[in-house]
């Protein structure tokens, strides 16, 4: 490229999430001049000068209050006013089937559709994406555009050697990441207390608010095989605790939940997960590797999960190191699949075909 291509990535970093880092890095090195969004109107001339505005998560609100969610609605319907004006390339990443936040839901939906109406490419992290998008907007003209979620391996440290000291035969499960509602956390917990002997569950991340922290507190109070870590976990941690577990568990909402960096976090740092058959699980295809599962009801759901976790039990029971080796398997598979590399070169050649 002669010039660099000026471009918005939004959002341009994260401090929770190393996945925008990732791809922003990558897009950089290919020479593209990556901008914020918040500069978007800054000046004509800086507004004049972008190409390309790629957004992620934009369909999610502020939900502090209710002034804050409509302006933040209308801020970003301008936004994409003044995307249409300046006949600027647009790319949006569909993270979800809805998004997370309840109070915002209809508001969001009708930006989504906005988004969509006048995106040139949406680009999807897992298959079962496609049918989503297909069912839900008839009339779509984008691009649908399918680029796996990037790998994760180093990305927070180098992965810890496992050692040769024994395994305990507690089964040491963890759940990682921020901590809101849809995550069924309360489900771990009610499925924890079942298995007081033979599973240990440590739950670390921050809750999206005090008052769902001091529930969480009350629900595994005097429950002496849970650890409650609710606290922003840094970077430099990760390892540490994923190298602690021999399993993770994400009992993710099936209505709301698509794709999880989580499971490939932990794929990453050489560790399975028990976790429903969202899109990112069903594209790896880990097969017997994984734990995962579907449900219908809250009720199916609480089985679903006992299920795996006494079919976890009774391989850890009878070899310490099997859950390790599906681990290292699904590694290896995310490291082929979901390499960062590949992601960024087709996330570069994807705008190269746009502009």
């Amino acid at each position: 490229m002669d010039s660099p291509t000026k471009i918005i990535f939004n959002p341009c970093e994260n401090k929770e999430n190393q996945y925008i880092a990732i791809l922003v890095n990558g897009l950089e090195k290919y020479g593209y001049d990556v901008s914020r969004l918040d500069d978007f109107l800054s000046s004509k001339k800086h507004y004049q000068s972008i190409k390309l505005l790629h957004l992620n998560w934009f369909e999610n609100l502020d939900e502090s209050s209710s002034s804050s969610m409509w302006k933040s609605y209308f801020r970003k319907l301008v936004v994409l006013a003044a995307i249409k004006f300046g006949k600027k390339k647009l790319v949006w990443t569909m993270h979800n089937r809805l998004s997370h936040e309840k109070k915002s839901g209809k508001l969001s939906r009708a930006l989504t559709q906005k988004i969509v109406s006048q995106a040139d490419a949406i680009l999807i992290h897992s298959e079962a994406s496609r049918d989503i998008l297909r069912s839900q907007y008839r009339n779509l003209r984008a691009k649908i555009v399918h680029i796996p979620h990037p790998d994760f391996v180093d990305v927070y440290g180098a992965m810890l050697p496992e050692g040769s000291e024994e395994r305990k035969s507690q089964l040491k499960l963890l759940f990682l990441g921020a901590i809101k509602p849809y995550k069924n956390i309360e489900l771990l917990i009610e499925v924890a207390r079942k298995f007081p002997e033979s599973v240990h569950l440590t739950i670390a991340g921050n809750p999206n608010s005090e008052a769902y922290r001091d529930e969480l507190q009350k629900l595994a109070q005097n429950i002496p095989n849970i650890s409650l870590e609710l606290k922003f976990i840094p970077d430099a941690e990760l390892p540490s605790y994923i190298h602690q577990s021999d399993l993770l568990i994400l009992p993710y909402s099936l209505e709301s939940s698509l794709n999880s960096g989580t499971v490939i976090l932990g794929f990453s740092y050489g560790r399975s997960v028990i976790c429903p058959r969202i899109g990112t699980i069903d594209d790896l295809d880990g097969g017997e590797d994984v734990f995962d599962y579907t449900y219908e009801s809250d009720s199916e759901h609480l089985a679903a999960l006992e299920k795996q976790i006494q079919k976890a039990i009774t391989l850890h029971q009878n070899n310490p190191h099997a859950l390790i080796e599906k681990g290292y398997r699904m590694r290896e598979l995310t490291l082929k699949k979901n390499n960062k590399q590949d992601v960024t070169d087709r996330l570069s050649e994807l705008y190269e075909s746009l502009l």
